[in-house]
C-alpha cells in the first residue's frame, strides 16, 4: 500500500536518452532500502522520476545534516560577492578577534576563510568523538578556536563541523545579520524555497554545517542553481566563479578518497564528473553538469550510512540512476 501511495513521476523526456525501464528498476531497488526516505532524478531541469518512500514528503522539511555545509559555502560566496567578506584569504583571527584564546597558537593566526571551507584548518576535529563535548560547551566558537593543532593550516583534510560553525559566526558578525536571515534572503527567496530556522549555539549563532531542514524538492533547486552556473529563473544568485572554486579539488577525504573543494565533494559517476553535498545518515545532493543531471537522496538522519553497507548501496544506486538518465553533454554550462 505504501508503494502504491508513494509519489512517482516518470516523464516522457524530450530526448530518448533516458531509459525509463531502467529508472523504474532502480526505483524498485531503492524501495527495498529501509532507511531511504526520498529520491529525485532531474535532467536538464525536468524531473524524470521522484518518489517519497517514507519519512518526510517531497515538499516537507527534512534534516539534511552536513549538506548544510554546502549551503554555508554558498552563503560565503554570496558574502564575498556583496563585499561583506573580502575573500577566502581573509584571516579568521581578524574576523572573530574577541573569541581568540589569550595566548593563541601562532598557527591559529594563519587560518583563512578558505581553510575553513576546504577543511584544512589543521586543528583537531570537533566531529565524532569530540562532538558531544563541543555541543555541550558554553561557547562553540571559542571551543573550536582553542582546539589543538594536529597539522599545519592548508595541510590535509580534517573534516570538522567546527570549521563550518566558525563560518556561520563570521558571516553573522561581518553582515550584522544572523545566518538564517542571510540564507533566507540570499538563497531561499531567489529560489522560491523555504529554509526554516534551525538550531543555534548558546550565543545565538545559527549552527553552521548541521541540522538545516530542507525539503527534497528545495534541495533539487539548490542543485539546479549550481548546475546552471549560479542562475535560477534568469536571475544571478551565485557567481559562476564561486561555483568553479567550490568544485576545484583542494584536498581529499581520507575515508572515501573523493576530492573536496569549498564545501563540496568531487567524484565520478558512470564515467562523468559528479559534485556532491553529503550529510550523515545518507543525505546526498549530486550535480553532474556534463550529463545535465541533478540527484537528491534523503534518508533516516539518525543512522550512520556506513552501517550495513548502506552508503555503498546508495553509491551504487546513484551510479545506476546516472546511467539510466544519460543525456549528451550539450546541455552543460561552460566551466572554463
Amino acid at each position: 500500500m505504501r508503494l502504491l501511495l508513494a509519489l512517482l513521476v516518470l516523464c516522457a523526456a524530450p530526448s530518448a536518452a533516458a531509459d525509463s525501464a531502467r529508472l523504474e528498476r532502480a526505483f524498485a531497488k531503492a524501495q527495498e532500502l529501509p532507511r531511504l526516505h526520498a529520491l529525485i532524478v532531474s535532467r536538464d531541469g525536468s524531473t524524470l522520476a521522484e518518489r517519497a518512500f517514507r519519512g518526510p514528503g517531497l515538499d516537507q522539511p527534512a534534516n539534511v545534516k552536513s549538506v548544510s555545509k554546502s549551503v554555508i559555502s554558498a552563503l560565503v560566496g554570496a558574502a564575498i560577492e556583496r563585499g561583506v567578506l573580502t575573500g577566502t584569504d581573509a584571516l579568521v583571527a581578524d574576523l572573530v578577534p574577541a573569541d581568540l584564546p589569550r595566548a593563541p597558537d601562532p598557527r591559529l593566526l594563519k587560518i583563512t576563510v578558505g581553510h575553513l571551507l576546504s577543511m584544512q584548518a589543521g586543528q583537531e576535529r570537533v566531529t565524532n568523538r569530540n562532538y558531544g563535548r563541543w555541543v555541550t560547551s558554553p561557547n562553540w566558537v571559542r571551543f573550536t578556536l582553542a582546539s589543538r593543532f594536529v597539522a599545519e593550516p592548508g595541510g590535509p583534510m580534517l573534516y570538522s563541523t567546527g570549521n563550518s560553525h566558525l563560518l556561520s559566526a563570521i558571516l553573522t558578525r561581518a553582515a550584522g545579520r544572523n545566518t538564517y536571515a542571510l540564507a533566507r534572503d540570499w538563497l531561499a527567496r531567489p529560489l522560491g524555497i523555504s529554509i526554516p530556522p534551525w538550531d543555534r549555539d548558546p550565543q545565538g549563532t545559527y549552527f553552521g554545517g548541521n541540522n538545516m531542514a530542507i525539503s527534497p524538492r528545495a534541495l533539487l533547486r539548490i542543485g539546479e542553481l549550481y548546475r546552471r552556473g549560479g542562475v535560477f529563473d534568469g536571475r544571478r544568485v551565485i557567481s559562476a566563479a564561486w561555483i568553479r572554486r567550490s568544485w576545484t579539488p583542494l584536498t581529499r577525504s581520507p575515508y572515501s578518497g573523493d576530492a573536496y573543494g569549498y564545501g563540496w565533494f568531487i567524484t565520478g559517476l558512470d564515467g562523468a564528473a559528479a559534485y556532491y553535498a553529503r550529510g550523515y545518515g545518507g543525505q546526498y545532493l549530486y550535480v553532474l553538469p556534463d550529463r545535465a543531471l541533478t540527484l537528491v537522496i534523503t534518508s533516516d538522519p539518525m543512522v550512520h550510512s556506513r552501517v550495513d553497507g548502506y552508503g555503498a548501496a546508495l553509491r551504487a544506486l546513484a551510479e545506476e540512476l546516472v546511467g539510466a538518465a544519460a543525456v549528451p553533454a550539450a546541455s552543460r554550462w561552460d566551466m572554463n
